[in-house]
């Protein structure tokens, strides 16, 4: 007689914002009694049920950090499966509208750019995306060399 074990798979919707300073994007810690554990990210969290994306990432900032955002174009989607759970992840870029970001929900927060983003430990979820921000920083970074000569 064989014995299978089902897993149950949680299916979480997840939106995250790119804040956009200068040349410079926001990153927080999460706390240490959280799934993923001391890692960094890009702030956000899970959507509830009836919100809009744009909605629960506006919610959740406010929440993280206490500043209100404007929710631009969706930057980057991926899908992530972690053991226990599937992760859908959305993120958006963003700029600040009012007040300033304090660790209100969140271990810490650092304003980084792209080359720095390797001192930081992330999820596995965000790899592509991390990819994605250093490609799009070394082409911008080879136009100003270019414009310089």
């Amino acid at each position: 007689m064989y014995d299978y074990v089902l897993k149950t798979f949680m299916r979480v919707t997840v939106v995250a914002a790119i804040i956009w300073k200068d040349d410079r994007f926001l990153i927080t810690q999460r706390f240490d009694d959280v799934h993923l554990p001391g890692l960094w990210e890009f702030p956000g969290g899970k959507v509830e049920r009836g919100e809009t994306l744009e909605g629960a990432l506006q919610r959740e900032i406010l929440e993280e950090l206490g500043v209100t955002i404007r929710v631009g174009e969706e930057f980057f989607r991926v899908a992530h499966d972690y053991p226990t759970k599937s992760v859908q992840l959305h993120f958006f870029s963003c700029s600040i509208l009012s007040g300033e970001p304090r660790p209100i929900e969140v271990a810490d927060l650092r304003w980084v750019d792209a080359q720095e983003l390797d001192r930081f430990e992330f999820p596995a979820a965000d790899a592509a995306l991390i990819a994605k921000l250093r490609t799009i920083n070394n082409r911008a970074k080879t136009r100003t060399e270019r414009s310089d000569s």
